[in-house]
């Protein structure tokens, strides 16, 4: 993170034993500790200092017997600041007040004596994990508010300000990208960032409309210009009127077409399917593609005069793995998303998830990070992700130790295979029942069978 310094975060200790606070205090040196003996204390700290970090420990008195001060204590931060990291500290081996401490939205728990070391490493994870969620905060205000481009790299922030500078003319834009790395989100914020950003945004994918149809969906139709044409029906052209149309994969339109369209980049006219009049129309035109359409000129699979007029100028999406940080705050925003719409309780992603992420390569750019992201929310069983969620299954299994007992290896090896099929049939029930070789009744009885957290 740029500026960031262990130094300027605050670590707020509560807990009523003196010598605790300053063992703790001594322990977490590195960073700016507050002190607070008692739940009133806490509260006005964290009201005060907006800590990340708090550690808690759970016997605060009066009631020290079962916990329920530190318990609530616990709840009135989270009340007050619902996305602190509250670390409970517990003794006598109380797991099961801690237990019950996590079930109410602590973050981790320590059983005292404490060892410096330890929690050291278990703070720097919660101030790591509390400064990546901020971050991805301020990318979802960007995204409401703004023009919906997620991310802080440097290559995003050169696209943002192209974006920016070409989005107050009509020149028509060139998007140029890898497969899965943004255009049409690029697309949009191009619209977003522009005047026409209360009009229509209409997209199209060329290569996935038959070439038959792709006419007529484009520039509309007259009744009775084919058969089937029983009403005269707009086109999308005419259906962003005053807005943006996207033309994704431009280099997928067939060459007889491609003559029709520079007529209407160039006149800003259209003519139905059929038609006889000249129907003018005010439309701002963004084209992508993931082909190189110089060489597709060269091979006269492009027109050349085309080519020239939908490029006037060029915007080149980078790939994934070459947006340093991002891929962890996109992560985290799937992980926000698919967490609410699939009313999973995962929160956040364990460190060996958070090493495969870094680690990837990402072929499949950001489409296959959303897909990794959204399937691992349906296998996740506890509040963080895992690698093994993420479908990364090599990085997780080196240590795993098979029981001894029949049955148990039997039913680990069939949940495993179940995730496993479901990860890479990216959610699809039916896929997944095939690449296990059972039927769909068969799979749904196994994921009731072992209480797997499968939505479909």
């Amino acid at each position: 993170m740029k500026g960031y310094s262990l130094a300027m975060e605050k670590v707020l200790i509560v807990d009523d034993d003196l010598g605790i606070q300053k063992q703790l205090k001594w322990s977490l040196s590195d960073y700016s500790p507050i002190l607070a003996g008692d739940r009133e204390a806490a509260i006005a700290a964290v009201r005060r200092y907006e800590p990340k970090v708090v550690t808690l420990d759970l016997g605060l008195p009066p009631d020290a017997a079962n916990a329920s001060e530190g318990l609530k204590a616990l709840e009135e931060i989270l009340a007050i600041a619902p996305h602190t990291k509250i670390i409970v500290i517990t003794g006598n081996e109380d797991r099961t007040n801690a237990l019950k401490a996590i079930s109410a939205g602590a973050y981790d728990f320590y059983q005292k004596p404490i060892d410096a070391d330890v929690i050291n490493v278990i703070i720097s994870r919660a101030l790591t994990l509390a400064n990546i969620e901020s971050e991805n905060r301020t990318m979802r205000a960007v995204t409401d508010s703004n023009i919906g481009i997620i991310g802080n790299s440097a290559a995003v922030e050169r696209l943002c300000t192209m974006i920016k500078r070409i989005a107050p003319t009509n020149i028509t834009a060139l998007l140029l990208g890898e497969s899965g790395t943004g255009k049409e989100v690029t697309a949009k914020a191009v619209h977003l960032a522009s005047d026409r950003k209360n009009k229509p945004f209409v997209a199209i994918n060329c290569a996935s409309i038959p070439e038959t149809l792709l006419e007529s969906e484009l520039f509309g139709f007259e009744k009775g210009a084919f058969t089937g044409a029983h009403k005269t029906t707009k086109g999308k052209i005419e259906c962003a009127e005053g807005g943006t149309l996207f033309l994704d994969e431009i280099g997928d339109m067939p060459f007889n077409l491609q003559a029709k369209l520079l007529r209407f980049l160039q006149e800003k006219i259209i003519e139905r399917l059929g038609g006889r009049g000249e129907i003018p129309v005010n439309v701002r035109v963004v084209c992508a593609t993931n082909q190189n359409l110089e060489q597709m000129v060269a091979n006269k699979e492009f027109r050349e005069d085309l080519f020239y007029r939908v490029s006037e100028i060029t915007l080149n999406i980078p790939p994934l793995r070459d947006r340093d940080e991002d891929v962890l705050i996109l992560a985290q925003y799937f992980l926000q998303l698919y967490a609410t719409e699939y009313k999973s309780n995962a929160k956040s992603f364990s460190d060996d998830a958070i090493s495969a992420i870094k680690a990837h390569r990402w072929p499949g750019n950001i489409r296959e990070l959303q897909n990794k992201v959204k399937s691992s929310v349906v296998m996740c069983t506890g509040v963080q992700v895992t690698a093994f969620d993420l479908g990364f299954f090599d990085h997780n299994y080196s240590n795993y130790e098979l029981s001894l007992n029949l049955r148990t290896v039997r039913e680990q090896a069939e949940s495993i295979a179940i995730q496993k099929a479901y990860a890479l049939s990216e959610g699809n029930i039916s896929k997944a029942a095939e690449l296990l070789g059972v039927t769909r009744p068969t799979l749904y009885s196994l994921i009731e069978k072992y209480e797997l957290n499968i939505n479909s």
